[in-house]
C-alpha cells in the first residue's frame, strides 16, 4: 500500500541511515568508568534536597554510594523499590527541576549531579540480566483490576503483585505501556524499552495484561467492580483539545499527539511522511516532542508557537533549549486565530499578538500543522459521580480513592485536593500509593472476616 501523502508532506525526506543517525538514544549509556566519576561527586547529604524532590522518594545518596562501591544491583534495588518504572524516568523525568534541580551541587559548581544518568546506569545493568530482584508475598487469594496499562497501572500493579495480590491489567491499546509506548519522543526510548520495562515489571508474577479491552465498550465498571476485590483506574487523557478556529479541518492539520503516536510505532521512520514547513501549536513537551521529531525526519523548518510567554511554557528550561538546538523556531506571545489554505490543504497558520500596546497579525507559512494544546478525560464508562465539577478528571483523596466504595484512581486522568504534575514520575507515585491504599483495606477487611 503506498505510503499516505497529501499537499508537501511525504515519506522518505531522509534515508535509512540519516534517520538511525538523528534518532540515536538522546542520551547514551554511562560506561562504568564516567559512572564512577560521576557518583563521586554527590555529597551523600543526610537530609538530601534531591529525595524530596523526586515524587517517588528515591533515596538518591543511597544508590549513588552503591554505584561508587560497585554494587550496582544494590543501587537497582534502591531505586526500583521506590520506583518500579525507574529505567524509563531515568529517561524522560525532567531530572532538571526535579532531583538534579534541587542538588546542592547547584550552589557550589554550577552543575548538579548527574542523578538521571546513574539511576539509567544501574536500572540498566538490572534489566539486562535475569536476577530476581524482588520476590512476591505468598498469594492472598485477592483479585485487583487495573484500568490502563500506562505508569499508574504498571506500579499499581507491581506494588499489589508484590504483596502477594493477582491483578489483571486492562488496556484499550494493542500494546501495553500507555504514554510510555505511544507518547514520548522516539530519540528518548530506544530499542523497544517500553516494552522491556513492562516484561521486567511483569516478570515478578501476579500480573496478567489483556489488550484491545476498554472501559465502557469491551467491560463496564459494575462488571468489575462484581467480579473483582478492588479496582485502580488509570485511563489516562486520550482525548486532544480542539483550537476551534477556522480552517481546523484543512488537510495537513493533525494532533500532535497523534503524529508521535505514528513515528514511535512505525516499523520505518523512513515511511513517516512529515511536511517541509510544520507549525506546531502549544508550549508543553508533546509540542517540543513533535517539533524536534519533525525536524528529525527532514521538515525544512519548524516553528513551535505559544500563546504565553516562555515562564508560562510546561516544557522545562531544557526542553526548550534542546529544541531549538535541533533547529526549531520558538514563537513566543502569539495566539492562532486562522487556518489558511487552498484546495483544502493547509498553507498558513495566522497569528495575533499585542506589540507595544498594539494588535498585529502575521502569518506562519506551513504544509502541516501539529496541535499540542493540551489533552482532556474521555470519560467513557465512568459514573458522573466520579468526576470532578468541571468534569476533567476523576477526582481522588490522598490515597487515590474514589467516591465509588472499591474505586480508585491515579495518574494523569485523576486530581485530588493539590493538583501535581502530569509526569511519568508523579504517575508511578499515583500507582505506588493507590496500592498501598487497596493492599490495607483488603487486609483490614480480611482481619474482620476472620
Amino acid at each position: 500500500m503506498a505510503t499516505p501523502s497529501f499537499g508537501d508532506i511525504a515519506a522518505h525526506r531522509l534515508s535509512a541511515d540519516e534517520l538511525s543517525c538523528k534518532f540515536s538514544d538522546v542520551a547514551p549509556l554511562l560506561d562504568p568508568t564516567a559512572a564512577a566519576a560521576a557518583a563521586s561527586r554527590c555529597h551523600y547529604c543526610y537530609d538530601a534536597p534531591c529525595v524530596n524532590a523526586c515524587p517517588t522518594q528515591i533515596d538518591i545518596p543511597s544508590f549513588i554510594r552503591k554505584i561508587g562501591n560497585g554494587n550496582l544491583k544494590g543501587a537497582a534495588v534502591d531505586i526500583l523499590s521506590a520506583n518500579p518504572l525507574g529505567g524509563m524516568c531515568a529517561r524522560v523525568c525532567p531530572t532538571e527541576i526535579l532531583c538534579e534541580g534541587a542538588c546542592v551541587r547547584n550552589h557550589q559548581d554550577a552543575k548538579p549531579v548527574a542523578i538521571g544518568a546513574l539511576q539509567r546506569h544501574a536500572t540498566d545493568w538490572a534489566m539486562q540480566r535475569d536476577q530476581p530482584l524482588f520476590a512476591r508475598a505468598p498469594e492472598t487469594g485477592r483479585h485487583i483490576a487495573v484500568v490502563g496499562a500506562g505508569p499508574a497501572g504498571l506500579a499499581c500493579a507491581h506494588k499489589l503483585a508484590l504483596a502477594g495480590h493477582r491483578v489483571t491489567i486492562f488496556d484499550a491499546r494493542d500494546k501495553a505501556g500507555g504514554l510510555n509506548e505511544y507518547g514520548i519522543a522516539a530519540y528518548k526510548t530506544v530499542d523497544a524499552f517500553a516494552q522491556r520495562e513492562v516484561d521486567w515489571l511483569c516478570s515478578v508474577g501476579g500480573i496478567d495484561i489483556e489488550t484491545g479491552v476498554a472501559l465502557g465498550r469491551d467491560v463496564s465498571l459494575d462488571a468489575l467492580r462484581r467480579q473483582h476485590d478492588a479496582v485502580f483506574l488509570s485511563i489516562g487523557l486520550t482525548g486532544v483539545r480542539e483550537l476551534a478556529i477556522e480552517g481546523e479541518a484543512l488537510d495537513g492539520v493533525l494532533d500532535a499527539v497523534t503524529f508521535i503516536e505514528q513515528v514511535r510505532q512505525a516499523g520505518d521512520l523512513s515511511t513517516v511522511p512529515v511536511g517541509r514547513r510544520v507549525v506546531v501549536i502549544g508550549g508543553g513537551n508533546t509540542a517540543v516532542d513533535a517539533a524536534v521529531q519533525s525536524r528529525k525526519l527532514g521538515a525544512t523548518s519548524v516553528t513551535m508557537v505559544y500563546r504565553r510567554g516562555v515562564d508560562a511554557m510546561s516544557a522545562t528550561w531544557a526542553e526548550r533549549e534542546f529544541a531549538q538546538t535541533q533547529g526549531v523556531t520558538l514563537v513566543t506571545h502569539a495566539k492562532p486565530v486562522r487556518l489558511t489554505g487552498a484546495q483544502g490543504q493547509v498553507s498558513g497558520v495566522e497569528f495575533e499578538r499585542v506589540v507595544d500596546g498594539a494588535t498585529e497579525r502575521f502569518v506562519v507559512e506551513a504544509d502541516m500543522v501539529l496541535k499540542a494544546i493540551g489533552q482532556t478525560l474521555v470519560p467513557v464508562g465512568l459514573e458522573r459521580d466520579l468526576l470532578t465539577l468541571d468534569g476533567n478528571r476523576i477526582a481522588v483523596d490522598l490515597h487515590g480513592r474514589t467516591s465509588l466504595a472499591g474505586v480508585w484512581a491515579g495518574g494523569d486522568c485523576a486530581i485530588g485536593d493539590t493538583p501535581t504534575l502530569d509526569l511519568t514520575v508523579q504517575a508511578v507515585q499515583d500507582g505506588k500509593l493507590a496500592a498501598a491504599s487497596i493492599d490495607a483495606q483488603l487486609a483490614h477487611a480480611a482481619i474482620k472476616a476472620a
